[in-house]
Order: C-alpha cells, then sequence, then structure tokens
C-alpha cells in the first residue's frame, strides 16, 4: 500500500512545474511579505505560516503575523517571498 501511495505521489509531483513544486513544498513555511500603495510600503514583515489568497473576486491576502501574533489581512502590491531570510 505504501509503494502504491509512494508512486502515486512520485507521479503526480512529476506533472508539476518547479514553481507548482515550491509553492506545495512551502506549504506550513513562513514568508517575507511586503505591499505598497503607490511608493509607500504600507506592510513589511513576516508570517508564522502559509499566506492565503482573500476570498474569490477579493484581492488581499490574510496570514499570522510572527512580530504580534495577529492575523492580518493585506490588500495592495503586494510581494509574497517564501525562503527568503533563512
Amino acid at each position: 500500500m505504501k509503494t502504491l501511495l509512494a508512486i502515486g505521489l512520485m507521479a503526480a509531483l512529476s506533472a508539476c512545474t518547479d514553481a507548482e513544486f515550491a509553492k506545495f513544498a512551502a506549504l506550513g513555511d513562513s514568508a517575507h511579505v511586503k505591499c505598497w500603495s503607490a511608493d509607500n510600503v504600507i506592510f513589511d514583515g513576516r508570517s508564522t505560516g502559509k499566506v492565503t489568497r482573500a476570498d474569490t473576486g477579493a484581492d488581499g491576502y490574510y496570514f499570522v503575523d510572527q512580530a504580534d501574533g495577529a492575523l492580518k489581512e493585506v490588500s495592495g502590491n503586494c510581494v509574497v517571498t517564501y525562503g527568503a531570510g533563512r
């Protein structure tokens, strides 16, 4: 049974691009989140875990902030980077 599961997982992952695999592998990892409004940085921090896209039809993201443990929702021109600053 374990062998069959491993073969299925390998087959599924072999169809992924490197970006899709990295996104899957980042599950649970913290991320650097930086957002701008025009030329002004309106948020710059780290999440405690994965950053999630807001509901369908809405722009923005939500996550728990490492600095204060609060749930944050951000909107704007944001860059979410996994693996930075490790």
